[in-house]
């Protein structure tokens, strides 16, 4: 089991490459990213225009609004385009005995 404050998301098997997925923990939507068999998790709200992120695109290490294009970094989550200006939360991620476990206490980068 993952250290204190970790809470389980969902099995590793649930994730599938390149596809955000919305969870919610700890009673925040978070966005669970696997890509490059790396998980990652992101605050699942756009910090432009408050709408869903695990509806965007994944590229490499980054996930795209679908409203207004604007990318963010999945591993700190950096705008790399506009409109967005503001970072949005990421959280550390445990993947242990096939479970999938985050900390949603804010993080900047790794």
């Amino acid at each position: 089991m993952p250290g204190s404050g970790y809470t389980y998301v969902c099995e590793f098997d649930a994730l599938k490459e390149g596809a955000p997925q919305r969870f919610e923990v700890e009673g925040l939507p978070v966005c669970l990213v696997l890509t490059g068999q790396r998980v990652f998790a992101i605050h699942d709200v756009c910090s432009h225009s408050a709408v869903s992120l695990s509806e965007g695109e994944v590229d490499g290490l980054t996930v795209e609004c679908w409203l207004h294009g604007s990318r963010f970094d999945l591993r700190t989550g950096q705008p790399l385009d506009r409109p967005a200006t503001r970072p949005v939360p990421v959280y550390p991620v445990e993947v242990e005995d096939g479970g999938v476990y985050a900390h949603v206490v804010p993080r900047t980068g790794q």
